[in-house]
């Protein structure tokens, strides 16, 4: 099939979070199921340079919002045999952030007609329309109304994915009038109303052909109240529409044996694995030790990763245990008070790194012996998929897509690639990681569980054969 990918972001492009990993690898595993695949994106201010220097202008439109009468451009560029389109607008889209703006709604309400009026222009016709998070909920609610009768679209199917079901786009029904030229009928329960306002993912759900979400278990979660950010009688309406496929991650990105921001790649080898260890802990100004086990956290500083349990039992870990901890992240201010306390107090265990550099995140997954991701919610994870590639194993919390991606490892049956706890509880997460410490220590257990993580797997071909299975049953 013709498929057509919108979303905000997309590596290497643009990246604010998983989003774009998704966008930037999925198109090219779906092109090697048989499927041609072209990306559509904001023309960021953001972007660099090098990717705005290739661009050719195709087509230049007039989009009609509300009363305004908007320029949107067209341009293009082929990146690793994908077709990529960017929409041009200065004033939506020269701004120094990609969200937070007091005008998001127009800013969305602009990009989905962008892009829809921009199908009905080039010659490549898509099948498949598949949408990504709230901010491209209206393409399926404007396929129903607006282009209902354009022939241009006719036949079209849309699939929309729930990426973080807790990020809505939800704005005042102002919008619907003012912006999206849409009447009160809208306002109802199985359109777009949400508690007097109006949803665009909820507008998404209601009108897709089909949904997806970005693992199984996160599918049957969002249906439940506690995970559902009262869109679950909602999604219980359209479970027959709804599927979880886990994401993958590109394995060649992510290659500890080629990667070149490792100091000594590898493969499956301890020996180089513990070296990269005592390189970074040279880096980082650790006592240099092979022997001491390296608990890594790579992560946005959020409630949703789960670091009001790790604030919880901190001191009793570094107190009790010889670990070293090492964090590279940002995020809320509290949190990264706490690790900076953390590396005041405890110079030899520590080291907090507030920031995010790509090549730095590499290092700490191919240096650390454990990964540790206690996360409330979690739609996928990219942390541990990572983190099992550079063979750190996952310390994680069951939920969501890292229940779906990380068995506990039994010492009786030597099966399962890391450490899990099912409770949002402090101590039963402290409880976990000590009993991956106490495995760590044993040689013989510890090997048997890397030979585990170096069997584990998530490419895209296998996503991207479950996606195939979507998009074939939107025509059926």
């Amino acid at each position: 099939m013709n498929v057509l990918m919108v979303g905000s972001e997309c590596t290497p492009f643009i990246k604010t979070g998983g989003l774009a990993d998704v966008l930037g690898s999925l198109p090219q595993a779906l092109v090697e199921q048989g499927h041609q695949v072209r990306v559509v994106l904001p023309k960021y201010e953001e972007m660099n340079d090098e990717w705005k220097d290739q661009l050719t202008l195709l087509h230049k439109l007039n989009v009609q919002i509300g009363w305004r009468n908007q320029y949107a451009g067209v341009e293009y560029l082929e990146y690793d045999g994908i077709p990529v389109y960017f929409i041009d607008n200065e004033y939506y889209f020269k701004r120094s952030n990609l969200y937070g703006y007091e005008d998001e709604a127009e800013r969305f309400v602009f990009f989905n007609k962008a892009v829809l009026e921009m199908v009905r222009t080039i010659e490549w016709r898509p099948d498949i329309l598949h949408c990504h998070d709230w901010q491209t909920g209206l393409i399926p609610v404007f396929l129903h109304t607006h282009y209902q009768a354009d022939e241009a679209l006719n036949g079209m199917k849309t699939v929309f994915t729930i990426h973080n079901l807790k990020y809505q786009g939800i704005f005042a029904d102002s919008v619907l009038h003012d912006l999206m030229d849409l009447d009160e009928q809208m306002m109802t329960e199985d359109r777009l109303e949400f508690f007097g306002d109006i949803n665009f993912m909820k507008g998404a759900l209601n009108y897709a052909d089909a949904i997806t979400t970005v693992s199984e278990t996160y599918a049957k979660e969002i249906q439940t109240p506690y995970y559902g950010e009262n869109l679950d009688g909602v999604l219980r309406k359209q479970s027959d529409r709804l599927a979880g496929i886990v994401n993958g991650i590109n394995t060649k990105d992510y290659n500890p044996l080629s990667d070149e921001s490792l100091a000594f790649p590898f493969r499956s080898s301890l020996v180089k694995k513990f070296q990269n260890k005592m390189w970074l802990q040279e880096q980082l100004q650790l006592p240099v030790r092979k022997d001491v086990p390296m608990i890594g956290i790579v992560s946005r500083l959020v409630e949703q990763k789960g670091f009001d349990l790790v604030a919880r039992v901190m001191d009793e870990l570094l107190y009790h245990e010889d670990i070293q901890l090492v964090l590279l992240g940002t995020g809320e201010q509290d949190y990264e008070k706490m690790f900076e306390w953390a590396q005041v107090k405890y110079p030899e265990k520590v080291s907090a790194n507030i920031m995010f550099n790509e090549s730095l995140s590499r290092q700490v997954y191919a240096a650390s012996d454990m990964f540790l991701m206690p996360s409330r919610f979690e739609p996928c994870g990219i942390g541990q998929l990572i983190a099992l590639r550079y063979l750190a194993a996952p310390i994680v919390r069951e939920t969501g897509g890292l229940v779906d991606t990380v068995q506990p490892f039994n010492e009786q049956t030597e099966e399962g690639n890391g450490f899990t706890f099912t409770n949002y509880n402090a101590h039963d997460m402290l409880f976990t990681i000590r009993r991956a410490l106490e495995l760590y220590h044993e040689e013989d257990g510890w090997k048997k569980l890397v030979k585990n993580m170096v069997k584990t797997q998530f490419p895209w071909k296998h996503s991207a054969r479950r996606y195939s299975e979507v998009y074939e049953s939107t025509f059926q």
